[in-house]
Formats: C-alpha cells, sequence, structure tokens
C-alpha cells in the first residue's frame, strides 16, 4: 500500500500543544437517533504514557454542611486547593454517574498565553460534574461555574458531555494566568448525527444572532455570563476578547471559535483531524473530499495559509451505528487508507503500529544546519499510549452500560459495566498495581504482556487477538440482552447486586483467558520463530518430542532494504 510521508519546516515554535501533552485522546458521539437502539454514545480514549488503567469508582455520599472537596490536578496529582462539596453527590464508575450523564476530553492546548496552573483542572472539573449532575445540561452549568470561581488550570479542551437524550460538544479555554472565567462555547449535537474530537477545537462559526429565550436560558445567561441561543450556549466575551487579543478583527458573523483560540498547525490536522476523518468515513461515502484536508496537505502546499475545506462538526451517517460499530471505530488503525499504521518501512518487516520516540522525529538538514525538517508518524485512534478506553451507552431504562476496557484497544476487550454497580472487579481496582507495580491480577498488565509481545510480530500474532476479541464481543453483546429481560422485573437493590456480580466475575474471566492468550502466543511465537500446531495443539514428532518450527522469512521488500547491510556471496 502507497504510504504517505509528510513533513513540515520548523520555522517556529508549535502552536498547539498535541506532541508535548500527555493526554492525547480521541472521543466519539453518537445521537439518539444516529443509534440502532435510541441510545447516545460517547467513546473516550484515555492516551498517555503515563496513565494506568484502572476503573475509578466512588459511591454515592451525603455531605455534613460546611464540607469541603480536595482539588488534585488529574494528571499529575499536585494539589490544587479545595472547593465548597455539596450535600450529596452522586455514583461515579468510570466516567459515567448513576444518572448515565457520561463526560469525555481530548485536549488541545491552544495559545499558550492563556493558559493558567491555578483553578480546577480540566479531569477534576469532569469528574466534579459527575459527582453532580443528573443530566448533561446540568453537568455544563457546574463545568462553567466552577471554572467562573475558581479559575481554570489547565490548557485547551474539548469535551463531550451526553445523558441519554441529548449530547454535547464544548470547546473552554483560560482567560491567562490570574484571571478566572474561562472562554468557551457548547453545542448539541443533533439527535441524527455522529460527530468527534481528537485533540483540535473544531468549533468554528458561532451563532451570533439572538434566539428567544425560555425561563432557564434566561437563568443560564445570568448565572454563567453567557450567551445562549437555541442549542448553542458560548461566554459572553467570547468574541470582544479576541479582538482584544488580537486573534479575530473580522466581522462577529464570521467568527470562529477554532480559528481564534486553537489556530491550525501540521499536528492539528495530520495527528488530530485525521482520527475524526477516519471516524466518519466509516459512516459516509462523502468523505474521501475532505483528505487533503483532514492529512494537512492543503496546508503544507499552502504554507499554513489554508487548510482547505474543513470537516464539518457533525454529519448524519449513512446508517445507524451499534454499540459494536463504536468498539470498532476505537480498535481503527487506518486500515485500507494510505495512511495504515501496519503499512510501510516504517512498520518493520512484521507490520508493527509501534513508532519509538513519540509522534515523530526531527532531523536537521546536514547541509544547512539552520534548516530541520520535522517528520510525522500516522496516529490513529488505536495506540499503544492508551491506558484505558470505554464506550457509553445511555439508555432510556433504569441503566446505562460502560463498556470498559484497558490498554490498546485493538487488543483489548470492553466489559460491560453497568451504570448501577456497587463496585468494580478486583481486576480494574484502583490499587490494584500501578505503572511501575506489576500485578498478575491487573487487567491493564495483563493486556499490556499480551500487546507488546504481539507488536514483536503484528501482522503474525494479532490474528489471533482478534480471533479472541471477537469471540467476547460477541458474547457480552449476547449476554446484555438477556440481562435486560432478567433485571426488568428486579427492584432497584436486587438488580444492582446481580448486575455488580456479572459485571466484576466477567471481567475476571476475561483476564484469565487473556493471560491464557499470552501464555499461547508465548510458546507459539518464541525466539522470533513459529510453532507447528496440530488437531489444535503444538505438533510433536512420534515420539513426544517437540517438532521443529517454522522459520517464516521476512517479506522481500524489506529484505531488499536490508541486504545491502548483510554478507552475500
Amino acid at each position: 500500500m502507497k504510504k504517505y510521508i509528510y513533513v513540515a519546516i520548523v520555522l517556529m515554535s508549535v502552536v498547539n500543544c498535541q506532541l508535548s501533552t500527555v493526554n492525547a485522546c480521541t472521543n466519539f458521539i453518537v445521537g439518539k437517533d444516529a443509534s440502532t437502539d435510541g441510545s447516545t454514545i460517547i467513546s473516550y480514549a484515555a492516551d498517555s504514557y503515563s496513565l494506568y488503567g484502572f476503573l475509578r469508582f466512588r459511591p454515592a455520599a451525603d455531605w455534613p454542611e460546611g464540607a469541603i472537596r480536595e482539588v488534585k490536578d488529574w494528571d499529575s496529582d499536585r494539589p490544587q486547593g479545595s472547593i465548597s462539596q455539596i450535600r450529596h453527590t452522586y455514583k461515579v464508575i468510570g466516567n459515567m454517574n448513576e444518572n448515565q450523564v457520561t463526560i469525555g476530553e481530548t485536549t488541545w492546548g491552544g495559545r499558550e498565553e492563556l493558559w493558567d496552573t491555578v483553578g480546577v483542572d480540566y479531569g477534576s472539573l469532569l469528574y466534579i460534574a459527575l459527582e453532580r449532575s443528573k443530566t448533561a445540561r446540568e453537568a455544563i452549568e457546574w463545568m462553567i461555574s466552577l471554572v467562573n470561581e475558581y479559575g481554570y488550570a489547565s490548557e485547551g479542551e474539548s469535551f463531550s458531555i451526553g445523558d441519554p437524550n441529548e449530547v454535547w460538544i464544548m470547546d473552554l479555554i483560560g482567560k491567562g494566568k490570574g484571571q478566572k472565567g474561562a472562554l468557551w462555547v457548547a453545542v448539541r449535537v443533533p439527535d441524527n448525527a455522529i460527530s468527534a474530537h481528537a485533540n483540535q477545537a473544531r468549533i468554528t462559526n458561532v451563532p451570533v444572532g439572538k434566539a428567544k429565550l425560555t425561563k432557564e436560558q434566561k437563568r443560564l445567561e445570568k448565572k454563567l455570563n453567557c450567551v445562549c441561543n437555541g442549542d448553542w450556549m458560548y461566554a459572553k466575551d467570547l468574541i470582544s476578547f479576541a479582538r482584544q487579543k488580537g486573534y479575530f478583527s473580522g466581522k462577529d458573523e464570521d467568527f470562529s471559535y477554532q480559528a481564534a483560540y486553537c489556530p491550525f498547525d501540521f499536528s492539528g490536522l495530520y495527528v488530530c483531524e485525521a482520527r475524526v476523518w477516519s471516524f466518519f468515513r466509516h459512516f459516509s461515502s462523502d468523505m474521501d473530499r475532505y483528505f487533503d484536508y483532514a492529512t494537512g496537505a492543503t496546508f503544507r502546499a499552502t504554507g499554513g495559509k489554508d487548510a482547505g475545506e474543513h470537516m464539518p462538526l457533525w454529519i448524519v451517517p449513512e446508517r445507524k451505528l451499534s454499540v459494536q460499530d463504536v468498539k470498532e471505530c476505537m480498535r481503527d488503525e487506518y486500515t485500507g487508507t494510505p495512511l495504515d499504521i501496519t503499512q510501510g518501512t516504517d512498520a518493520g518487516p512484521w507490520n508493527s503500529k509501534l513508532r519509538f520516540g513519540g509522534l515523530g522525529f526531527k532531523l536537521t538538514d546536514p547541509a544547512d544546519t539552520t534548516k530541520t525538517t520535522q517528520y510525522w508518524y500516522e496516529r490513529p485512534t488505536a495506540t499503544q499510549q492508551t491506558g484505558w478506553s470505554y464506550v457509553a451507552q445511555m439508555r432510556n431504562q433504569q441503566y446505562g452500560i460502560f463498556w470498559f476496557g484497558v490498554d490498546d484497544a485493538a487488543c483489548s476487550c470492553y466489559v460491560p459495566m453497568f451504570s448501577c454497580i456497587n463496585t468494580v472487579p478486583e481486576c480494574f481496582a484502583e490499587g490494584n498495581g500501578d505503572m511501575y507495580t506489576y500485578s498478575p491480577t491487573s487487567a491493564w498488565w495483563t493486556f499490556n504482556m499480551v500487546a507488546n509481545w504481539a507488536y514483536t510480530k503484528y501482522s503474525r500474532m494479532y490474528p489471533h487477538i482478534r480471533e479472541k476479541q471477537l469471540v467476547w464481543d460477541e458474547k457480552f453483546n449476547t449476554q446484555v440482552v438477556g440481562l435486560d429481560k432478567q433485571v426488568a422485573g428486579m427492584n432497584a437493590e436486587d438488580a444492582s447486586a446481580f448486575l455488580t456480580k456479572y459485571s466484576c466475575s466477567q471481567a475476571e474471566n476475561l483476564v484469565a483467558d487473556w493471560q491464557r492468550l499470552g501464555i499461547y502466543l508465548m510458546t507459539k511465537f518464541l525466539d522470533g520463530q513459529e510453532r507447528k500446531e496440530e488437531n489444535g495443539q503444538f505438533k510433536r514428532n512420534p515420539y513426544g518430542s517437540s517438532c521443529g518450527p517454522n522459520r517464516l522469512p521476512m517479506s522481500e521488500p524489506f529484505l531488499r532494504l536490508v541486504a545491502p547491510e548483510v554478507a552475500h556471496e
């Protein structure tokens, strides 16, 4: 397959922070009328080389008057201070609460002069809102109220915010050091549409006309110092602040949030928007027209003056999406496109997705040491540095499903965790191992060990992982249908106990099976060879001893690359 190699001449510091940020994540969003079962869906991959994969669990709680909540930066655990606690907080399982409110995020950085380290960071903002919200709109209200009161201690961020009835995208960045409040815009995704964001602000033109306000919108405008306009909400000073800073000088109706607060650089397209393009292309036959935009080809050809025709913020899919469809999109490695990360010289002889040294590298021109070229690798949704990911299924019935998995989604499985469960399985539990502490009962360590072994001979080992993955997918998808029928007649307490037992036992069963898969793959592919099999077992000779392995040659194109450095007759 033809591979595209993209380079950019580095003449100045990068505006965005896709390379420097530790949280290069991906979110997919599905409206209720765009899903096969009427659910709203939000997916999220939490991608970081320093992020350990466990399932966060916070029980519901009642708090005394005057209680405070400590705030720690999600990425570093740095103490951020404290905020006033409310009297009751809801149960939170991962990024979904007991009311099925779900929040995801991706970091895009944006203008560095607007960053701050004082206030509530993006991760704490997300989880505090989950503890306090019954609906997506209430979550947005809490998030903006908190940054208005305490300040925002992070870079630019996109949030996916949903409940069983609606899903929203919100872009948000602070106002600079020592400034409270934020520059934000939130818009409801149409019920029949799908959307996505991946470390690049995607909201462009903001409607400045004024629709007739409801009583609730009037309340929000006053409380949040914002503008409500139909299914849009945004900071009242969103455009005036951009004018003051020199980010924008046109007419109000031409204002673009993305252009003002997160101007494109090459990485914002090739590394980020390409993931959105790949998601959309699975459900629309019209996406080829955006390829040059999404891969930065137009941006590069014009010297950064024009990114090309932007992809829409959302599209109406040509078919409805199931939860399984979204799981598969979370496993996307750009297969079938010129960006396929398992193809090309950089994938090595066995089509590995690993790229050492980060998302790219720089080389200085030997003939002109003042000229440095930035090279970029492909960055698909499924990536080895994922700590954990989920597909949240928010349903108009008693319980939502938080499909949870750890490590690289392409090499992992999603286990159904119900929004009513009372505890989480040991394999997903916080404190069961960490980034530097191996635990044999940890799902994260188990899936990492299998995936990292597979990366050494990916084209040979991945089919075995994929076969096992699909078996578990089918099992869980089928069982969930039956579980819904079983709990329909139960009271809430009995249903919670029943579903807790199911989710915990199935997660442990999956991890045990994956450990067996790892042993099988280690045995079969030991020392770079491939053990022969017969009738489902490793083949032995007539006397019971092992047979010699298959010594598979590397591909001819790769052999031709290394031949000049190998002795020959």
